[in-house]
């Protein structure tokens, strides 16, 4: 137990609380009001003093209040609900709160109405962020079995977790989730039923980010197109029948929360920003500048806690001490449900909790351009207002019974390490009022209106027929539609395509229409025939989503649809017209920059011209930048490549590499985006093009057979397989040609084509980096506030690096728990790279050790092979040479044969 002056003055304050109170009355049960009471207490409580150095004239210190302050104290729930201001009619209710959970930052509903919650349980547990990557967070579920709309039932569903980043519901019990410093993200399943997940695999890489924890990637979430979005990444990614496939796409900006309206617009939550990215138009098509789009006014909030404890400090404090331009924000819903009034569907919430305030935003739309407002800055208000210092939304959700749920982490901090390191403003004002020590806590609130029950069904859809899951595609309540839509694309029940395709015609219900127009797309139903008529279609929305489908029809090799974007983009309607512009520049269709240049001299809408402007510049940007790309050798074989698949490999494989279609939901090759065997090793795809391959792939039948290319010359092949690791939104390494002329000489006496079991059986694997792994190293230096001197980040997103600039002699050991026949290693040395040469040994008995390689560092991505004589359990890598800058490497890699 740790026992601090501030913890002894907390305990102090409780144990006076509880004299002062009635007997009945629990010591943590005050107010939020007598919580801030000043004359509450009779022991006087210390001052604070200015850390040395420090410019009292500055603006962040200018007028500081330091004056002896009473701790801010946690209350009950039930106390907590007297803080909150609520507009007329509306009413707030714990669903689930502590001690049952434990720093809730996010959470999911599945299929059958369970709620995951993220519990963050390292999260500023002290002013250093101590402990901050230990692996003590989780996931957990929880039900409310007796439908009294109490979530009083729990599993702890996945423990022992590194600050996890989201958890996404992925079918009958199983989600997605990914650690922090990590680059993959798993499926966890629970196989036997008793609520904890026992199966890990993984469903996609390269969606990870190091460094601080509130900069990594967050919400990976389904969206109506049946592409999944999180923040950070200018990527998305889709599963499909045949694995899981990935595209670029615009930079979201986004920090802590991703959500999606009605018609498919992605809204961001920028969170030192604090406000709203990426909403102007779904963000596949890239990032737009939209002046004005948050209008005057967007960035004043109306808190009602006067404590001035935020990092900017009293620059942005107003003359009562309440915050005066929004600096964090986390969690965010654009409201879909049916049991709040119907002027708040579509409207957009978000929690701002360093202002303790929900804000809700309307958004109005002139000539196809968003602009966003604060609802209530007419009366300098907030949707949801808290006089409690603890209160801290930190996400959103409309939830299965129609209401509006709220995350509240209810804590003293909510900005990380780096934010309240020694002498800075914000960590002088959380010691004034005491209030790191209060952690652990955390409530989910439902926000119901009068007159207005829940909706007290409950969802079962992992038992029901697909023929009763299409009708929740009408469901007034968005959750159930989308729900309904990704359960029947998981299930991959083609025998409901007719039915689907009767509702996309003929529903009268525009929602259901569009959501059944997606749910074809997912289940490779869709034809060219419904797109035409939803493009034909007089209501706007109808059309927009027509124009958006028929791009993957399009990239399917229907080209003819061309014609569909050419004329809506000259349609009178800004919105329709701009969706076309922006569909036919992310196909980049023939002359698309002629198309732009006609559709701006015959539209002089503002809105028209701001989009179809930037397009231009985009198109420019693009050009120079494919220039920039590559190294001139790199470019070379990219260029190549390039000519070569549009030329002959697309035929099968798709133009833009997704597999073509053959019919009956097959296709007649693989698809290349995303796929972890040809992003993997590259002996793999090498393989594959000198000999061919048979048969099934990883179970998968395809209708087309890839035949041996040994014919073609060595740089042929390096070209197409470079071109294809880098384009389809892949990014791997460049295979060179003298590689390609090494497999080929291995393998010259080979005759016949590979079947898939007998490749992989003699690629190199990667080993998958195991807890039970010893890595120590002559040197490791401290990263970042809560971090570990731990070598092991070495095999992470995060890294490793030395104490001090690289020198002779300095070395990095991995023991393995059984011996391996390691054949190669592969790392990323960053931008500073690898001094000069380094050597490879590998030992038995971590004593006599044989070097089996030499290296010459380089930047970014190094590698070292050698045959492979034996297994071994140890590997050392070993500098021979001095540098500049501190030895560092990231996602190191071992390969065993």
């Amino acid at each position: 137990m740790r026992l601090t002056l501030n913890s002894l003055l907390s305990l102090c304050a409780c144990l006076l609380l509880f004299a002062c109170h009635s007997p009945e009355r629990s010591p943590f049960e005050i107010s939020p009001a007598e919580s801030m009471d000043p004359t509450r207490l009779q022991e006087p409580f210390p001052s604070i003093s200015l850390p040395e150095g420090i410019d009292l004239e500055s603006p962040i210190w200018k007028g500081i209040d330091l004056s002896p302050k009473p701790p801010v104290v946690p209350v009950s729930a039930n106390e907590q609900k007297k803080s909150f201001v609520l507009k007329p009619g509306f009413s707030i209710e714990p669903v689930l709160s502590e001690p049952q959970i434990r720093e809730p930052a996010a959470i999911q509903f599945d299929g059958n109405g369970r709620m995951y919650v993220l519990e963050l349980r390292t999260y500023m547990q002290d002013l250093d962020a101590t402990g901050e990557l230990l692996p003590t967070s989780r996931i957990s579920r929880w039900e409310d079995l007796d439908n009294d709309g109490v979530y009083e039932t729990g599993t702890v569903f996945l423990d022992s977790l590194v600050f996890p980043r989201y958890v996404v519901p992925f079918g009958p019990n199983s989600i997605l989730s990914m650690e922090s410093n990590e680059d993959h993200v798993y499926r966890f399943t629970d196989t036997d039923g008793d609520g904890k997940a026992d199966k890990k695999e993984v469903f996609a890489s390269g969606l990870g980010r190091s460094g601080n924890v509130e900069h990594q990637t967050s919400f990976l979430t389904w969206a109506l197109d049946n592409w999944m979005y999180s923040t950070y990444n200018n990527k998305r990614i889709r599963w499909t029948p045949t694995g899981v496939i990935q595209e670029n796409s615009g930079n979201p900006w986004g920090q802590w929360g991703v959500t999606q309206d009605n018609y498919g617009t992605i809204f961001f939550q920028d969170g030192a920003g604090g406000v709203p990215q990426g909403f102007q138009f779904p963000i596949v098509y890239g990032n737009f500048s939209i002046k004005g789009a948050l209008k005057e006014g967007f960035r004043i909030p109306y808190s009602l806690v006067k404590l001035a404890d935020f990092q900017p400090g009293m620059q942005e404090a107003k003359p009562d001490g309440s915050l005066a331009n929004v600096t964090g924000a986390a969690g965010n819903d654009v409201f879909r449900g049916d049991r709040l009034p119907k002027d708040l569907v579509g409207d957009y919430i978000y929690g701002e909790p360093v202002g303790r305030i929900v804000r809700r935003v309307v958004t109005e739309k002139v000539e196809g351009l968003s602009y966003l407002q604060n609802k209530y800055i007419s009366e300098e208000s907030e949707f949801i207002q808290s006089t409690d210092p603890l209160f801290r939304p930190v996400d959103m959700a409309t939830a299965p019974d129609g209401t509006l749920y709220i995350v509240d982490m209810y804590r003293g901090i909510i900005q990380e390490g780096e934010w309240t390191q020694n002498g800075s403003y914000l960590r002088t004002k959380i010691q004034q009022y005491q209030m790191d020590d209060v952690i652990g806590n955390g409530r989910i609130w439902r926000l119901s209106y009068e007159g207005m029950s829940r909706n007290t069904e409950k969802p079962r859809m992992y038992e029901e027929t697909s023929k009763e899951l299409i009708r929740h595609l009408e469901h007034p309540n968005g959750w159930w539609r989308d729900m309904a839509q990704q359960t029947l694309i998981l299930n991959q029940d083609k025998s409901v395509i007719p039915d689907l395709v009767a509702l996309a015609s003929s529903s009268k219900n525009e929602l259901a229409r569009i959501h059944a127009l997606w749910t074809l797309e997912g289940l490779d139903g869709l034809s060219s025939d419904l797109v035409k008529k939803f493009v034909a279609d007089s209501n706007p929305k109808i059309k927009m989503q027509g124009l958006r489908a028929a791009e993957t029809l399009y990239k399917y090799g229907e080209k003819s649809l061309a014609a569909l974007f050419t004329s809506a983009a000259l349609d009178a309607n800004p919105e329709i017209a701009i969706q076309a512009l922006l569909s036919a520049y992310v196909l980049n269709l023939d002359k698309i920059d002629l198309l732009i240049k006609e559709v701006l001299q015959k539209n002089p809408s503002f809105g028209i011209q701001t989009v179809g402007t930037q397009l231009l510049d985009k198109l420019e940007e693009a050009k120079k930048a494919a220039e920039n790309k590559f190294e001139k050798e790199e470019m070379a074989l990219f260029v190549k490549g390039k000519s070569i698949f549009d030329s002959y490999c697309s035929t099968c494989h798709g133009p833009k590499g997704l597999g073509s279609p053959a019919g009956e939901g097959r296709l007649i090759a693989p698809p290349f985006s995303g796929s972890p065997r040809i992003l993997g090793h590259p002996e793999y795809a090498t393989k594959v093009m000198l000999h061919g391959l048979k048969g099934a792939i990883e179970n998968k039948e395809y209708e087309g057979v890839m035949i041996s290319m040994k014919t073609n010359t060595d740089e042929y092949i390096a070209s197409v397989l470079s071109y294809i690791r880098n384009d389809f939104g892949n990014t791997g390494s460049f295979i060179k040609p003298s590689f390609v002329a090494k497999i080929r000489t291995e393998t010259e006496s080979r005759k016949e084509a590979y079947s898939f079991e007998e490749l992989v059986g003699e690629i190199p694997k990667a080993l998958t980096f195991q807890d039970n792994w010893k890595v120590t190293a002559s040197s490791t230096a401290l990263q970042g506030v809560g971090s570990s001197k731990d070598p092991g980040y070495a095999f992470s997103f995060k890294g490793w690096k030395t104490e001090t600039p690289q020198v002779p002699g300095m070395w990095f050991m991995v023991q393995l728990p059984s011996p391996q026949a390691i054949s190669e290693i592969q790392f990323d040395a960053g931008k500073n790279g690898f001094s000069g040469s380094y050597t490879v040994s590998l030992s038995t008995d971590g004593k006599n050790w044989t070097q089996v390689a030499q290296g010459i560092g380089q930047l970014g991505v190094n590698s070292a092979s050698w045959e492979v004589t034996d297994k071994f359990k140890f590997l050392k890598i070993e500098s021979e040479s001095k540098g500049e800058h501190p030895w560092a490497m990231k996602n190191l890699t071992l390969y065993a044969r």
